[in-house]
């Protein structure tokens, strides 16, 4: 174990006992009721410390929501919900969420394979101020629209590759474990798949961890079991020639508001087909700034805002609520992917003895890999 594991295990452990006092009275109410409390009109409400002077924002937290991330088409000009249209959403996101549901067919039946003891169950929730996007900046709720430039000759090779090494994935027909991508091999999760920063809801898994020490917060995440171990003493950014998975982060407090900023995130081929940094931007000019306010005694508010000049036309911004609760968080296991990755290449050796043969254009090996 290098030095500075040692180091980073030692806060970990450090942060786990600071926070192991917490009181959980009372933190399913949103998953119960699908509210937030919040003070009282006129009631002053004054965010807890720790007791060495940070705002405290430790706890397990759920931000799973069915809320979009962009807002729809026929919602342009309405970013907020009625009462009468939200429980109506509401209702019709409650049954065609349920994965328990049996009609539309053997092709449906397949597709709720998954049933609904394995989703969170906040996925079905809208946020409680009954927005249609989580995006709220630019304020259409839209993505920014790409930048439109002229790809180099090296980016066109490596476009083409990652293009040809998804057709290989999805028909079946990989060559080598580079054809996984980083989530298949068990690394990390790929970006809008939930569990990385930013953190945005999924089907299951929404849950994470606040723990804090002096210098330092930690933040886990229940997708893929990874700590992000945040200095917050005002030490310098690693060189840029130092890459990380994740990015390297650097947090500051702004009034009782913790303001992370991440860069250095790893742009080599290994992070394989899709990679790891949002919207598949630009690692070497990606810029994430995330903001954690505690607004309420069983809530924080997630505002982070992404930017890259080479990817997108503007920065835009995404506010998803974090919602304090006593559920626990279990361990993510990536134990079947484990032996995917001999099957997928036994799979494929075997096929082609039998004579079959990679086709880059049959219809299942189109590339798709939208945004949001």
């Amino acid at each position: 174990m290098s030095g500075r594991q040692r180091v980073s295990l030692a806060v970990l452990v450090a942060a786990l006992v600071v926070v192991s006092g917490l009181a959980a009275t009372g933190r399913l109410r949103w998953l119960r009721d699908g509210v937030t409390t919040e003070p009282a009109a006129g009631e002053a409400w004054t965010p807890p410390r720790t007791p060495w002077g940070d705002p405290d924002l430790q706890g397990i937290y759920n931000y799973g929501t069915s809320t979009p991330l962009q807002r729809p088409p026929h919602l342009a000009d309405k970013p907020v919900l009625s009462d009468e249209e939200a429980a109506q959403l509401q209702k019709e996101l409650a049954y065609r969420l349920d994965r328990d549901r049996r009609d539309g067919g053997p092709q449906a039946d397949v597709s709720r394979s998954y049933n609904d003891v394995w989703m969170d169950p906040a996925r079905m929730r809208l946020t409680s101020d009954k927005r249609t996007s989580l995006i709220v900046d630019p304020p259409n709720g839209r993505l920014p629209p790409r930048v439109q430039r002229t790809l180099t000759p090296d980016e066109q090779r490596a476009r083409a590759e990652q293009d040809l090494s998804t057709r290989r994935f999805n028909t079946g027909f990989m060559e080598s474990y580079r054809d996984m991508d980083v989530g298949n091999r068990c690394i990390i999760r790929r970006r809008n798949e939930g569990g990385g920063h930013p953190y945005m809801p999924a089907i299951y898994n929404n849950m994470a961890q606040i723990f804090q020490a002096p210098g330092y917060v930690v933040i886990y995440s229940e997708m893929i079991h990874f700590s992000r171990i945040i200095p917050v003493d005002g030490r310098p950014f690693l060189p840029e020639n130092v890459e990380t998975w994740l990015g390297d982060p650097r947090g500051r407090w702004e009034g009782n508001a913790l303001v992370v900023e991440t860069r250095n995130f790893l742009s080599s081929a290994e992070v394989g087909r899709t990679g790891v940094v949002y919207g598949n931007a630009n690692p070497k000019t990606y810029r994430i700034v995330e903001r954690f306010t505690r607004v309420a005694p069983d809530r924080l508010h997630y505002e982070v805002t992404m930017s890259d000049p080479e990817t997108w036309t503007q920065p835009f911004t995404i506010l998803v609520p974090w919602n304090l609760t006593d559920e626990q968080i279990y361990e993510y296991q990536c134990q079947e992917t484990n032996y995917d990755m001999y099957h997928w290449l036994h799979g494929a050796r075997e096929r082609e003895r039998r004579g079959e043969r990679f086709d880059p254009n049959a219809p299942d090996a189109r590339a798709g890999d939208g945004e949001g």
